[in-house]
């Protein structure tokens, strides 16, 4: 009899060929993610679960699944699951880096120069057609925005999505800033990056682009004293984890011009709203699209598939997260 999977949304049919061939499997069907008395329901009796960062996973979630072997993150991040407690249990958790890394980069950038540019701006102007209105045609002065050439690009975080980011950066001609809590010295010579204190990455840096992830020392890491620190002419972009940033303090520090704006693809809440903050004209927003190409998704469902048949066949899955459970249990569903 093969193991039970169950998959809390619908991911690429890719993926989903590779995992019928060793699992039985359930989809949840709905875009939405499942109720959490639902998900409790489902996976009473599963070996396998692959989860989306909508599904917290606690004490409760894994007492609700006593058979719960494997969990195979549709995401890089996995702030949403317990690992201590997952590991304690023996359950291994895998998650999806490295297919991503390339689309998220590619909206970091998108966010930072469609905000220095006013693209946004620019497209409602056109669209409302108070541009016709106006009379005015082109005007020296109309939408000013900023350029990228020589530059400094402050970057939280220099990992793989980091890099990225940097070698974008170099081919705009900027200069490259980085604070990690590790340095990257094989990555600043590749890069052409500088190591600086995080206080000083926030004075010096045009623009900045958040690149670490979600823990206690992370969380509102950028908050009013360190938008006070930044140039008023300075641009933020965070395609990491909306909750890094102070919400509350990012619409003050807009409002009041201690910067000039933001790019953001991830908020506090998902899905977000809030009247004021999207009432203001210098902020550009996505809904969490960071990995939303064709390729990396597909990637990314290619990776929990390899995840999930590696541990099926007794094989310790490429993309594992706790790798001391493996001394807890073998993999496998023997």
């Amino acid at each position: 009899m093969r193991p039970k999977v169950f998959i809390t949304r619908g991911i690429p049919e890719n993926g989903i060929k590779m995992i019928k061939k060793f699992y039985e499997i359930e989809v949840w069907k709905d875009q939405k993610a499942p109720p959490r008395d639902v998900l409790l329901e489902k996976i009473r009796d599963v070996d396998a679960l692959v989860t989306l960062l909508t599904e917290k996973v606690d004490k409760e979630l894994l007492d609700s699944a006593p058979n719960l072997k494997i969990i195979t993150q549709y995401a890089v991040g996995y702030d949403n699951i317990d690992v201590e407690e997952a590991t304690k249990r023996g359950v291994y958790i895998t998650n999806t880096p490295e297919v991503l890394t390339d689309a998220t980069a590619d909206l970091a950038f998108t966010l930072l120069l469609a905000t220095a540019r006013r693209v946004i701006e620019a497209d409602q102007f056109v669209r409302s057609g108070e541009w016709k209105k106006s009379g005015v045609g082109w005007h020296p002065l109309m939408l000013l925005g900023y350029g990228l050439k020589g530059k400094t690009l402050g970057i939280i975080g220099l990992g793989r999505i980091g890099q990225a980011v940097a070698k974008r950066a170099k081919g705009f001609g900027m200069r490259v800033l980085y604070y990690s809590r590790t340095r990257k010295t094989e990555a600043e010579k590749e890069i052409g990056a500088d190591y600086v204190d995080f206080e000083t990455l926030l004075k010096k840096s045009d623009f900045i682009s958040i690149h670490v992830p979600l823990t206690k020392k992370t969380y509102h890491m950028i908050g009013e004293k360190e938008l006070q620190l930044m140039k008023p002419n300075a641009i933020l972009v965070n395609t990491a984890r909306g909750a890094i940033v102070d919400t509350k303090a990012l619409v003050k520090a807009l409002k009041e011009g201690w910067i000039a704006g933001a790019g953001l693809d991830v908020f506090e809440e998902e899905p977000y709203y809030d009247r004021e903050l999207f009432s203001l004209k210098n902020v550009v927003l996505a809904p969490h699209i960071g990995s939303a190409t064709h390729e990396a998704r597909e990637g990314m469902a290619r990776l929990v598939a390899e995840n999930l048949i590696a541990f099926a066949r007794g094989e310790i899955p490429p993309n594992l997260i706790n790798m001391e459970v493996i001394k807890i249990r073998k993999p496998g569903f023997e």
